[in-house]
């Protein structure tokens, strides 16, 4: 017989505990995870395209429109490990958040295009606004961490009308400078306001919140490379196509082997600055993932003839994504106590990503050797951390 869940009209925001056992991402998390995605394959697409057309200042506009879309998803996610009290205007603010990435994927293309877009910072407005009310409940329910969330509520606030006051200007050299001055003050804010008091927030939890959006984008770019080779067949551009499927499945087969080869709660449980490092240094691993899709689907363009860029420019975009993860994750687990072979490992791994782009001259096989060098990297993980055999008897 089922039982009906009953959600509370509203219960006060205690701060959760940070060793509860057995703590799992919750449906409401989940269902929120896919509606950032659709922001992220738009910001993907976008990228694809712009590289397609040798458009390489369009990197600048990923980086920054990605910057949003992590940012928005980190702050709730982190904060929902603390205070997830799981009543009616929990669900509502959360289901707002989504609202307002969804408002921001919509103006993603006009970002691209005109460098500014209402459209996003409206959709990045209304996530903020609802991550202050989220952060003025805890401050009234939790006494103990009141100094802590009322800062965060300020710091966000006060961002976010800077954010707003930003489409007033214009010229690519002060959209540029405005920006990344603004994205060092949203850093800032949980710097400074975890100073008042450190958030409750559970080290596995947020291990499992991270992997399964890391999880979520390789199934994007799955489904990015997957259509972009339906559109080739279609199109009859079969020839070059089976060394780029080859070569993309081993990529992200290898990339998700990769991050899984360490267990990243402990990169969580090290002391206020890892655990800084190691949230902040996800956006790297989210939007390299991101970048890697939108470079197999422009290697795709590429082998159908509908591609403008050269060999080696889409070679290096998506070596260069690839090799940013690699050196990422090298780095996070040399932090959580990896041996100095697998960090010479993986940085050797990334150069040789971006040396097979830069002399390979087909891109079927570019992308081919690139799967082929992760897959190796698999393999050494593999071969060097197995079980040793056990003695004669």
């Amino acid at each position: 017989m089922s039982h009906a869940n009953v959600v509370p009209l509203s219960r006060r925001m205690q701060p959760r505990d940070p060793h509860e056992a057995h703590r799992v991402a919750t449906p409401l998390e989940l269902f929120f995870d896919l509606v950032f995605v659709v922001a992220i394959a738009s910001a993907a697409a976008q990228w694809h395209h712009g590289l397609a057309e040798g458009h390489l200042g369009d990197l600048v506009n990923l980086v920054m429109v990605f910057f949003a879309i992590w940012w928005a998803w980190m702050n709730y996610t982190w904060f929902a490990s603390s205070y997830d009290c799981d009543d009616v205007p929990y669900r509502l603010l959360t289901f707002t958040i989504m609202a307002g990435s969804l408002m921001l994927a919509a103006g993603i293309p006009d970002l691209f295009l005109y460098g500014q877009s209402g459209l996003v910072v409206g959709g990045y407005a209304v996530m903020r606004v609802a991550m202050v009310v989220m952060w003025l409940r805890a401050a009234r329910s939790h006494p103990e961490g009141r100094r802590t969330a009322l800062t965060y509520a300020a710091g966000i606030a006060i961002v976010q009308v800077l954010w707003i006051a930003r489409l007033l200007l214009t010229g690519h050299t002060a959209l540029l400078v405005s920006f990344f001055s603004l994205v060092v003050l949203e850093l800032l804010v949980p710097l400074v306001a975890e100073r008042r008091g450190i958030t409750p927030f559970h080290p596995h939890h947020i291990a499992e919140r991270y992997a399964l959006l890391t999880i979520i984008v390789l199934g994007e770019v799955i489904l990015a490379s997957v259509q972009a080779v339906q559109g080739a067949l279609v199109a009859g551009a079969e020839s070059g196509l089976l060394a780029l499927v080859v070569g993309g499945l081993l990529i992200v087969f290898s990339m998700w082997w990769l991050y899984f080869t360490r267990d990243h709660a402990d990169l969580f449980d090290r002391g206020v600055r890892n655990t800084f490092v190691a949230g902040y240094g996800h956006y790297l691993v989210f939007v390299s993932v991101a970048a890697t899709g939108a470079g197999l689907a422009a290697a795709v363009d590429l082998v159908q003839g509908e591609a403008h860029a050269s060999t080696r420019t889409v070679g290096l975009a998506l070596a260069g994504a690839v090799a940013v993860y690699v050196w990422c994750l090298t780095a996070m687990h040399a932090m959580a106590g990896a041996p100095a072979t697998e960090l010479r490992v993986g940085v050797a791994v990334g150069v040789l990503v971006l040396v097979v782009a830069a002399v390979v001259p087909a891109i079927g096989v570019t992308v081919l050797a690139v799967g082929v060098v992760l897959t190796a990297a698999v393999v050494h993980h593999v071969w060097t951390t197995r079980d040793p055999a056990p003695a004669a008897g």
